[in-house]
């Protein structure tokens, strides 16, 4: 999408969409969207590895792949849960994903940013919340004894407690994960926004744990830092607006710091899993057909 990874990033099969890359950039219209997703649908692989988090609404596309009843996790700063337009938008995209009839039920994990608090979240889908089909689990170690009681409010001490009693709750649904970098500390990745409180070996075992609990049949990472370019003004003027204002980071360290991250997650995510997630995705495909 936007050079965020070298070419030979975990010696994956490419797919070229930089021409796409400024039109789809934090958000794009509707038909650009559709445009877009009609020519790659048919090369994508169960697993993807795309750019920056500014692109983190076309999960929204990716999980569409998905040919049976499934829960949604996503690994995240942000709860991207805004029912505010555009409709596409990397801030939003929760929502599309929550359209879809296959999508049993989201969760979002390790949120650090103010979205999730009063006055923020009336932005967010409350209403989803309150029914059970989205859950977001933000961090609170530095918020009001208060706030640390929200529905599903996190901290440092018990999020692997709480995310352990999750698991068990997905019973035989297939998963869907979805990792956006700047769930990561400053120290483990760098990002387009702000970064998290997650480090490497957190997302290594929380990856690690659904493996041995659930049928992982797809999933995504992006978040790594790309130079911002855009296509249209007002998409480059939100975006602008929406970013925290931060130096452009060094190249060499950026790309040593995020190629370290990718090689700790990317194996657990997908090893053992992509002959299966093709397989369960043709059998599918086959009994509809039927």
């Amino acid at each position: 999408m936007d050079d965020a990874w070298r070419h030979d990033a975990g010696a994956l099969p490419l797919l070229d969409a930089r021409a796409w890359g400024p039109r789809l950039r934090f958000s794009a219209p509707p038909r650009l969207i559709e445009s877009f997703y009609r020519e790659f649908e048919s090369g994508l692989a169960p697993f993807i590895l795309y750019g920056s988090g500014d692109f983190h609404h076309l999960s929204g596309l990716w999980i569409r792949r998905v040919r049976e009843p499934f829960v949604l996790i996503s690994l995240d700063n942000h709860p991207d849960w805004d029912v505010r337009p555009p409709k596409w938008c990397c801030g939003s995209w929760v929502n599309r994903a929550l359209e879809q009839p296959l999508v049993q039920r989201v969760s979002v994990w390790g949120c650090g940013n103010f979205e999730c608090w009063w006055p923020g979240q009336i932005f967010g889908n409350r209403g989803a919340e309150r029914m059970g089909r989205l859950e977001v689990h933000p961090w609170s170690d530095d918020r009001s004894e208060k706030d640390q009681s929200r529905r599903g409010a996190i901290r440092q001490h018990n999020w692997r407690e709480k995310f352990s009693e999750f698991t068990e709750g997905i019973g035989a649904l297939a998963v869907y994960v979805t990792i956006d970098l700047d769930c990561l500390s400053a120290e483990d990745a760098v990002t387009n926004w702000e970064n998290g409180q997650f480090s490497v070996s957190d997302v290594a075992w929380a990856l690690q744990l659904l493996r041995s609990r659930s049928r992982i049949v797809g999933g995504d990472i992006c978040g790594a830092y790309s130079l911002p370019r855009y296509a249209r003004w007002k998409q480059k003027f939100a975006s602008e607006m929406d970013h925290p204002k931060r130096p452009r980071p060094d190249a060499a360290e950026t790309e040593r710091m995020n190629h370290a991250a990718l090689a700790a997650l990317w194996p657990v995510l997908t090893e053992g899993n992509e002959n299966d997630a093709k397989a369960d995705q043709n059998g599918a495909e086959e009994k509809l057909e039927r």
